[in-house]
């Protein structure tokens, strides 16, 4: 049938899904280990992909696909897939962001029971002819406490099981209001006290520069002699070497790791470590999970080839061409905006009000709003936001939004400006310049002009001599070297901004020494 819609699965999928796409009508092929040299010259041929993560979606792959409309990846990340090449080829890429909640929140919940009563350590004991009962004296969890770093989906099912095994939970997420917590008995804590005051601390959040080792040795030192840690989430969050450390020297009790900064990962020195359990990366390693995975990548496939709207695609959604060509030059401007208030003010962020200021803005402001919300939201949540589901995210975690469009005054120019409201009120506002790109021209009411991008080291301060020189000095100690710089004032000896754009990542003593100079409220390393 020359009209038949084909679609080519790459890697292994779950039957249920591979029925969806037949029973849909379509021409399913399952060819999976292809090489990129054997996959571009098969993919022209195809309509739709489904991958998981074994396939290599490159660009070369994208622009290989002639007939190519939408690529599924049956899981949560999309790290496999070029996001920016199928973008502006107008190829739709879905995944499934949900699929593998109860997977993983099972999974972390056994491995807190596992720890609480040494479970794989008696059972090997045993199987080597032991009879060890002393040795092997656990905890209940029960009127324990559980902390939760990250509350999205898998975070806040774990707490929904923890509670029903009449356990009191703590949790920290920047993005979730006091509101959504408390609906959920969950209590909000700062970082620091959850670490403090947890029996068992589990995570639940993406990789990234702000998440990297986000517990290393100092954050340890603050945990419980009996506290026990768990990552099921993202390999890298942990300091591996910091967690060896500290167990070895009995500051905490132990850990249940299922994810690793390198993996494959078969030999570590935390398999050394008796009180450390470890498995293979299992979070998504059900037979249900692999199914609903399956199945939401299929139903989205056969919804967008059908000319109907999809559930969970991460990349643009459609808009009219005239408008998509207006707004466009200010996406990139409206999420790294985004990104450097929920990186500043995370705190704060609960009703958030979006100003478009200027000509360029009389269109459907929808799409750049979607922008600003998907780079607040970015850092926190342990599944991709995307622009298409962003709004409903906000939504989920109890932030409200709000854009409104001003006509500018006296010819001033286009400006979006991102403002909160509540206890705290907070404001950032940034144009995109032909030529230079993305600008920050606003900073909580000081005027500035820097570039948005890379790292930006914001340095809150009391206008004072010598406080710029000693910055530079710290800097230039610690080889981080400044690209640009700009501070903003609104009177002589009063309340300041200095915004510095550095070339790498300054180190932590380097911040902390930063932050100690008197005059300096604060030193916060944003990163874009």
């Amino acid at each position: 049938m020359a009209d038949q819609m084909r679609v080519l699965i790459s890697d292994p999928v779950a039957q249920e899904g591979i029925q969806i796409l037949k029973d849909a009508g379509f021409e399913v092929v399952v060819n999976t280990g292809l090489s990129e040299d054997e996959l571009c010259d098969l993919i022209k041929d195809f309509d739709a992909l489904v991958v998981r993560s074994g396939t290599q979606v490159t660009a070369r792959v994208i622009e290989s696909g002639a007939r190519l409309k939408i690529v599924g990846r049956a899981g949560v990340g999309v790290d496999n897939v070029d996001i920016p090449a199928a973008t502006k080829r107008g190829i739709v890429v879905v995944n499934s962001p949900s699929g593998n909640t109860f997977a993983a929140a099972e999974l972390t919940v056994a491995h807190l029971l596992a720890l609480a009563r040494h479970l794989p350590q008696a059972h090997a004991s045993l199987k080597q002819g032991k009879w060890d009962r002393k040795k092997y004296m656990g905890v209940e969890v029960r009127k324990k406490t559980l902390g939760i770093v990250g509350l999205g989906k898998i975070g806040r099912t774990v707490a929904a099981i923890a509670q029903g095994l009449s356990m009191k939970v703590i949790g920290f997420d920047p993005l979730v209001t006091k509101d959504q917590t408390e609906s959920l008995g969950i209590e909000l804590v700062a970082l620091d006290d959850l670490y403090r005051n947890a029996d068992f601390i589990t995570f639940h959040l993406p990789l990234n520069e702000q998440t990297k080792h986000m517990v290393s040795a100092k954050e340890l030192a603050l945990m419980k002699k009996s506290a026990y840690i768990i990552n099921v989430a993202r390999g890298g969050i942990i300091d591996e070497a910091a967690l060896y450390e500290a167990i070895k020297e009995e500051k905490i009790a132990g850990a249940a790791i299922d994810v690793f900064e390198k993996e494959p990962c078969t030999d570590s020195p935390l398999f050394q470590l008796e009180n450390v359990i470890a498995t293979p990366h299992l979070g998504a390693s059900t037979v249900e999970a692999q199914i609903n995975v399956a199945i939401d990548v299929a139903e989205d496939v056969v919804s967008f080839l059908n000319g109907k709207t999809v559930a969970n695609a991460v990349n643009l959604p459609a808009v009219p061409p005239d408008v998509f060509h207006k707004v466009s030059p200010f996406i990139e401007t409206a999420e790294r905006l985004g990104q450097m208030f929920g990186q500043l003010f995370a705190g704060s962020i609960q009703e958030v009000e979006v100003i478009y200021r200027g000509k360029a803005f009389d269109v459907d402001t929808s799409l750049l709003t979607a922008s600003v919300v998907k780079g607040l939201l970015a850092v926190g949540l342990e599944h991709p936001v995307t622009l298409v589901n962003a709004m409903m995210e906000a939504k989920d975690r109890g932030i409200k939004i709000k854009a409104t469009k001003e006509m500018p005054a006296n010819g001033a120019g286009d400006l979006i400006t991102i403002r909160s409201r509540g206890q705290e009120e907070h404001s950032l506002g940034g144009t995109s310049i032909k030529g230079l790109g993305p600008r920050l021209l606003n900073f909580d009411g000081f005027r500035v002009d820097i570039e948005l991008g890379g790292n930006i080291l914001v340095v809150p301060h009391t206008d004072q001599p010598g406080i710029i020189g000693r910055v530079g000095m710290i800097l230039g100690d610690h080889n981080v070297n400044i690209g640009a710089m700009d501070v903003g004032r609104k009177a002589l000896g009063q309340e300041a901004v200095m915004l510095l754009s550095v070339d790498s990542t300054p180190s932590k003593e380097a911040l902390t020494k930063i932050a100690e100079i008197d005059g300096v409220k604060k030193v916060t390393d944003v990163r874009l």
